[in-house]
């Protein structure tokens, strides 16, 4: 229809007419275009809103996952300690330096809560983040220290050590008797705090404990043990840091 209007306005020559209807067009496609920007910039609004939203919950999830995480490995450190002060004795009890000795090798994982992550940084939207937040969650997100310590742990020559010294009888005891403690979704909980060794006697425990005391290689490889558990408990509680950071962040920005 306008563009019929502006050609009868050109056969006749009525340029004022013209001036309006050119106004009109140029108009009318500004506000399309600012409806189109501000329309395009509330569907922006309500991405960032929910993915903010879910993003919460996937730190709230890794909070409590980290948490337990350093609780865990507090323990096994604290196997470690025993481990090696019983190592040190003319006449250690020989439960306690077995069972020590063996939680000293344990590790746990649990991954990091990064789907909705993963998705945001895929489709190009890291900048409907608050900006400290992003920042945050991307170091945070940029390696997982919970992987990083279970390739470390699970390959250690401590671990290694102790497990190929340790009789099968009696570490198959520990395990079903003194080793993780679950909930009903299997999420580690820690050590068992009653331990039992059914099964297996007094003698092959005291074996065990002896072959433990002779190796020269444990007490050597739980020195570096004790670097690493050092480290994977720092790097546990410098995720925790970042991430009640990050939470702070997306908290404000709800």
């Amino acid at each position: 229809m306008l563009l019929r209007r502006i050609i009868a306005h050109f056969r006749k020559q009525e340029w004022t007419a013209i001036g309006i209807d050119f106004v009109i067009v140029v108009v009318g496609v500004l506000v399309g275009l600012q409806v189109n920007d501000w329309a395009a910039r509330q569907a922006d609004a309500r991405r960032g809103e929910a993915y903010v939203q879910r993003l919460i919950a996937d730190v709230e999830a890794d909070l409590q996952n980290r948490r337990q995480g350093l609780a865990y490995y507090d323990a096994v450190y604290e196997g470690a300690l025993q481990a090696n002060a019983l190592l040190r004795q003319a006449s250690p009890d020989s439960r306690a330096l077995v069972v020590n000795a063996y939680r000293a090798t344990e590790y746990s994982y649990a991954a990091s809560t990064r789907a909705t992550w993963d998705e945001i940084v895929s489709s190009g939207d890291v900048a409907l983040l608050p900006t400290d937040a992003a920042a945050l969650l991307g170091n945070y997100f940029s390696v997982d220290t919970s992987i990083d310590a279970r390739e470390v742990l699970m390959t250690s020559p401590y671990r290694l050590s102790v497990r190929r010294t340790i009789s099968f009888e009696v570490q198959d005891a520990i395990r079903k008797g003194c080793s993780d403690a679950r909930d009903d979704t299997g999420l580690f909980l820690g050590f068992s705090t009653e331990c039992s060794l059914d099964g297996v006697s007094d003698a092959e425990i005291a074996a065990a404990a002896a072959a433990l005391r002779r190796d020269p290689e444990v007490m050597s490889d739980l020195r570096y043990q004790f670097s690493e558990l050092s480290s994977i408990r720092l790097n546990i509680g410098g995720d925790l840091a970042i991430l009640n950071a990050a939470l702070e962040a997306l908290r404000r920005a709800e």
